[in-house]
């Protein structure tokens, strides 16, 4: 049975409260008086139910609300981290096709040129080697990596720590800890 409430402290706002069926005999027992049972009390005891519906949607808008955010939040990371992504692919794909007469390798500093006529060339030959003889409008240097993926000179150090965290961890592995157990049945299969 819905009743709709207006709310005292929001005379412009209505609640509907849900009250339980009614029943003559519940669970198959014959009640001694349903009017004692069926009958509203107070009309202050529907204000309150009101009131504790309203304040239960308000929480569920906020926790839903909250909840989204951080969901918003995390969309935002992950289209950076994709942008990221695409733009260090344009990047490597760039690399991979400037001229080049030597074989590269994997683990080597190659050092990027550009020629007037607008042509880019790797080389092993660093800027600092050539001195002021340098032909061509450097670039930058990039280490060549074993997933054939490019890396900045100013990036390497970083990247060689953060590799050697990972094969650390690879070296490691039989030091975690076995299968998780049952509660993780459906992952394991």
């Amino acid at each position: 049975m819905d009743r709709t409430v207006s709310l005292p402290n929001q005379p412009d706002k209505t609640t509907t409260v849900t009250l339980v069926e009614s029943s003559q005999a519940p669970s198959g027992l014959e009640l001694v008086s349903s009017y004692q049972t069926h009958r509203v009390g107070d009309p202050m005891d529907l204000v309150f139910l009101a009131e504790q519906v309203q304040k239960g949607d308000d929480f569920v808008k906020a926790n839903a609300g909250n909840k989204l955010t951080v969901i918003a939040d995390q969309i935002r990371y992950l289209q950076e981290q994709a942008r990221k992504v695409l733009e260090e692919a344009k990047r490597d794909a760039d690399l991979h096709h400037a001229a080049c007469n030597i074989v590269k390798k994997p683990g080597t500093m190659y050092y990027l040129y550009q020629r007037p006529s607008g042509q880019k060339y790797f080389s092993i030959i660093s800027p600092k080697e050539w001195g002021p003889s340098c032909p061509h409008q450097f670039i930058g240097a990039f280490k060549l990596q074993y997933d054939m993926s490019w890396t900045p000179a100013e990036e390497v150090e970083k990247r060689d720590a953060d590799l050697a965290i990972m094969d650390k961890l690879l070296s490691h592995q039989t030091s975690l800890p076995p299968n998780p157990g049952p509660n993780f049945k459906g992952l394991t299969e």
